[in-house]
């Protein structure tokens, strides 16, 4: 890395003056500082600029961590991609037919899906997914649902109180069999259908868990060492024939880990680090080891 950095200097005839925001980036500008062609060139170049490095662990929090009570990124989370697409997910249709099927993966119906941009109240609603709580969005779902109904004069009893995925589906049924208002307002109900089918997902209480988890972890970090942590995460590796549809798989673990490490910051070595790290490293790969079926994920590990 040093090497290419001072190639780009040499070539662009930098005599840099360095900053370094982190651990790693600290590590490289004092490489930097002390390697030898770049002594030599910063005697002889002409065009002096400041490089500041900065670590991006903290970005891997990003991509792993459940930040939140946000409805739209559950959704994106839960419900399968969309093919071919990065940043939608199929929605299951089934509900707004006559099929009846208990096959959650039915192809029979063409999926629907979020990107909705000829449909200003889907776009709205789609805008509060991201923008508010989850339970506000959810009230949002059933008012926009309510006002569609009522707009061709479907027979719906708006409720007051908390709104359950089992309510919003009730009021869905309404436009099954008036295909008029199933055209009207199909990208409204493709949203609502998303929302239905996360709030049912059994990864939504999983990724609940997963915040409180990772709250529990930042206190904890706040407070200890990271040993302790360690140590704290230790129990709850499960082998497959020891875990419940409660704890966490493989996979869960490795996120938690990415987790931990990108927010720690910098980690004082030791010995008592070392023995933790070996404990929990037996422990996952046990358990990894066990799978009867590892999952793609593990398998490109492996």
């Amino acid at each position: 890395m040093v090497s290419d950095l001072d190639s780009l200097f040499t070539a662009l005839g930098l005599r840099e003056e360095n900053f370094a925001v982190g651990a790693l980036s600290r590590a490289v500008a004092a490489e930097l500082a002390s390697y030898a062609p770049a002594k030599n060139r910063r005697r002889t170049a002409t065009n002096k600029a400041s490089v500041i490095f900065v670590d991006r662990t903290l970005d891997l929090a990003g991509a792993v961590g459940h930040h939140g009570d946000n409805l739209a990124e559950k959704i994106l989370s839960v419900l399968p991609k969309l093919p071919g697409h990065k940043t939608d997910v199929m929605v299951n249709m089934v509900e707004l037919t006559a099929l009846q099927t208990t096959d959650e993966t039915c192809s029979f119906i063409a999926p629907g899906c979020l990107a909705q941009p000829n449909d200003p109240a889907a776009k709205a609603l789609w805008e509060s997914f991201m923008n508010l709580k989850q339970k506000e969005a959810v009230m949002e779902a059933r008012r926009h649902l309510v006002e569609a109904a009522s707009r061709e004069n479907l027979p719906i009893k708006m409720s007051m109180g908390r709104v359950t995925p089992e309510q919003l589906s009730s009021y869905i049924q309404l436009f099954r069999n008036n295909l008029k208002a199933l055209e009207n307002h199909c990208g409204l109900l493709q949203l609502v259908l998303a929302t239905v089918q996360t709030l049912k997902h059994p990864q939504t209480s999983k990724w609940d868990n997963f915040l409180a988890f990772e709250r529990l972890l930042l206190q904890t970090i706040g407070e200890s060492e990271m040993p302790s942590v360690l140590n704290q995460l230790l129990p709850m590796i499960k082998s497959y024939n020891k875990r419940t549809k409660d704890d966490y798989a493989c996979e869960d673990f490795l996120v938690l880990l990415i987790y931990i490490y990108s927010v720690v910051g910098e980690i004082k070595c030791g010995k008592e680090l070392d023995t933790a790290e070996e404990e929990v490293k037996k422990a996952l790969v046990k358990a990894i080891c066990d799978e009867p079926e590892p999952s793609p994920l593990l398998q490109k590990i492996i």
